[in-house]
């Protein structure tokens, strides 16, 4: 039996137990669940929450007292059938599975192993390092993450040249300050919006790269540009792998031109055919600048991330550092460094690169059968892209997915292309996101949403 999906707001100020029956009560007031329908298990819905499943025991049991629900015996909990005052006809169908691209499974985050690095490295940490310590993060952590990325991506890195984050998006705003003198940062096109603001900020230009089958190309750094930003393992959004002919280019222009790559390891441990492929940091350590983050292994919420950073701009990147003000918390990075040095951050990404595999060969085979065109870019991270025939057709399946209970994200909704008009239109969708119980259901609504779309392979 599949395991059921239920979208709860939960508000985070209450006890867990009466959260859960505000929001049930809620969800069955508007309409979002009306009577009838069947609610996950306590075990099952414990689990997505990341709570004790006695927890969501008493919540039922509570709503069960109070008339809003029905327990029978062989067939779980359900609505029970209550007398509501009629919804407004143009009341707005509330999202319930959410499909849009950056974000993992938070159900399979290792709680368990989690909680036991962080009592472990808290029992064992030497008070000193509560203080304010080194700005580029813990020296445990600097030198786990450089025997990590070392082995697993091929990055040629030592504990020096790690710089601690809060994840990508710090990294990219640090970046930015440190590199000020370059003027214009070219970026992949299309790429995310989200990182052309960030390099606005920090007072740099931004400059279009098309990306087709091989990635990006390097023949559109502009004269202008002292950087550029790239995701060569598995580019955002179209999925395709930078090519050894453009890595080699965007290396060769770095050294010719005094610049700097900017490699945002994307996805990089998630790949699911055969071809390995490895950091591009690899062709020039003193060019490339690597960065990684566990937003996307483990949990965004962690805020963990890294650079390794070339010698030359080490100075630069900490002073940006300081100025941003923000550093990582001293007990995430010992509990990260456990996990890494034990081994069972390994594990864990094993773990969910076969969970992501399954869903993108289901998604895939699913698709197919109804659009007949396969998705585009090679098996591997945690989105893909189905390319349409046009930007009208992309608005009106996003509308449609609202109306089905699924959030989507289009390429030009979501401001993928640099340019105000034009690009190719297509969804990204986020198959990592839903938990496990929902993703069934999430794979039938989006099935029906796209029975007749417009299809066109870019």
């Amino acid at each position: 039996m599949d395991k059921l999906g239920i979208d709860l707001h939960l508000d985070v100020g209450e006890p867990r137990a009466r959260s859960i029956e505000s929001a049930l009560r809620e969800a069955v007031t508007t309409g979002r669940l009306p009577a009838g329908t069947r609610l996950p298990g306590t075990r099952s819905l414990a689990e997505d929450l990341g709570i004790a499943r006695g927890t969501v025991v008493a919540a039922y049991a509570q709503l069960v007292a109070e008339g809003w629900l029905v327990g029978e015996t062989g067939s779980g909990t359900r609505v029970a059938d209550v007398t509501l005052p009629r919804a407004p006809r143009d009341a707005p169908v509330r999202p319930v599975i959410d499909l849009r691209p950056g974000r993992p499974d938070l159900s399979l985050f290792p709680h368990g192993r989690w909680s036991a690095a962080m009592r472990r490295s808290l029992a064992t940490a030497d008070t000193a390092g509560l203080d304010y310590g080194d700005p580029a993060g813990s020296r445990a952590l600097r030198e786990a993450v450089a025997t990590y990325v070392s082995r697993a991506r091929g990055v040629r890195a030592e504990a020096s040249a790690v710089v601690i984050t809060s994840g990508f998006t710090h990294a990219l705003a640090v970046l930015a300050r440190a590199l000020r003198g370059a003027g214009t940062i070219a970026t992949e096109d299309p790429g995310l919006a989200h990182h052309r603001r960030l390099i606005h900020d920090a007072g740099l230009e931004t400059a279009p790269l098309r990306v087709g089958p091989d990635g990006a190309e390097p023949a559109d750094i502009p004269a202008r540009a002292g950087a550029v930003l790239l995701t060569p393992a598995h580019q955002h959004p179209r999925g395709v792998v930078l090519s050894a002919a453009a890595r080699a280019g965007f290396v060769a222009w770095a050294r010719d031109h005094d610049g700097f790559v900017i490699e945002d390891d994307y996805d990089g441990e998630f790949r699911y055919g055969k071809r390995l492929v490895g950091a591009l940091q690899a062709l020039d350590p003193d060019r490339v600048i690597f960065a990684g983050s566990t937003s996307k292994t483990l949990a965004p919420g962690l805020r963990l991330g890294w650079l390794v950073v070339p010698r030359r701009l080490r100075i630069p990147v900490l002073d940006a550092l300081a100025a941003t003000g923000a550093t990582v918390g001293v007990p995430g990075q010992l509990a990260l460094a456990d996990l890494l040095d034990r081994g069972d951050y390994d594990r864990h990404v094993r773990r969910a690169r076969e969970h992501y595999r399954k869903r993108r060969a289901e998604l895939a085979t699913r698709l197919a059968s109804v659009t007949g065109v396969p998705l585009d870019g090679v098996p591997a991270g945690l989105h893909a892209l189905l390319p349409l025939a046009s930007a009208k057709e992309e608005r009106r399946l996003v509308d449609a997915g609202l109306g089905a209970g699924l959030q989507l994200a289009g390429v030009h909704a979501a401001g993928y292309w640099q340019a105000a008009r034009g690009g190719k239109a297509g969804l990204i969708i986020g198959y990592a996101t839903p938990p496990q119980h929902a993703w069934r259901p999430a794979l039938d609504a989006l099935t029906d949403v796209l029975r007749g779309a417009a299809i066109t392979p870019w």
